[in-house]
């Protein structure tokens, strides 16, 4: 993959997901501004989960699971025949809605990545391990135990260790999927100060369903919806929209869509 840069690190361009013959996600139009955060929101089962796996193409991964449509990350389509999917996951990275360290000590979980990519030398991997920790502000935290399993940390410790993983590997994107809702208010802050100072240099994609985080910690936020269909036989088909795009403030303070006032006010979802 090259590198071109603009202010856009993607463009959506009509993007439609199927999981077998069904329609998930239906012709999906946007630009995501490079290092800024931006958060989509929207009901359960509108899409937003979709989408942000379409990013990085873990929809591949999903047996039955296709994408129509463009996914252009620095102007390359991320589905043409030459692209690596490992590589487009090493460049964009992804945080799980529930902690996943692996069964290895902390130092083995952040070193991971790098050794896959052929780093052997101890003090490279090191710097790193120490860097990528920092950077994830839970090196002071573990630097007396390294050694010990990422298992032994606490919920919120163990989202920080995985937000560490990630950067090890230097990605240009973090994506993440509800990376909160499994934490307590207190770990919850500590992810979203986090966030804060990692789009400084990270492009950041969220999946949220907490509003108020979204309106706390995002530039843009995308709003997703649901749209229903009846068929024969009394059964519903049911796949998700795109309603608006905006800077967070405009869409909560200003929203261009009756649709999305309906939904921050609470009438549905």
């Amino acid at each position: 993959m090259t590198q071109v840069l603009t202010a856009h690190a993607f463009e959506l361009k009509n993007l439609n997901v199927f999981y077998g013959d069904k329609l998930a996600v239906n012709d999906v139009n946007m630009s995501i501004q490079r290092q800024k955060i931006t958060a989509f929101i929207g009901p359960s089962g509108c899409g937003k989960s979709t989408v942000l796996r379409s990013l990085n193409r873990m929809n591949d991964l999903i047996p039955g699971a296709r994408v129509a449509g463009g996914v252009f990350f620095n102007h390359q389509d991320l589905y043409a025949p030459n692209i690596d999917a490992v590589e487009v996951r090493r460049r964009i990275g992804m945080v799980f809605q529930k902690p996943n360290p692996f069964p290895k000590s902390i130092y083995d979980n952040v070193a991971y990545g790098p050794r896959l990519l052929g780093v052997r030398n101890r003090a490279a991997l090191d710097d790193i391990v120490e860097g990528s920790l920092k950077r994830a502000y839970l090196w002071d935290e573990v630097k007396g135990d390294l050694k010990k399993s990422g298992f032994a940390l606490s919920g919120g410790q163990q989202q920080r260790l995985c937000i560490a993983r990630t950067i090890a590997v230097e990605p240009e994107v973090i994506l993440m999927d509800e990376p909160c809702s499994a934490l307590d208010p207190i770990a919850t802050q500590a992810i979203e100060e986090l966030m804060k100072e990692l789009v400084k240099h990270y492009t950041i994609v969220i999946v949220t369903h907490n509003m108020q985080q979204a309106q706390r910690v995002s530039d843009y936020t995308a709003f997703f919806s649901i749209r229903k269909e009846e068929e024969t036989g009394g059964k519903e088909k049911r796949w998700g929209v795109l309603i608006e795009y905006n800077p967070t403030e405009k869409l909560f303070a200003q929203p261009d869509h009756e649709e999305t006032e309906r939904y921050i006010r609470g009438e549905f979802g």
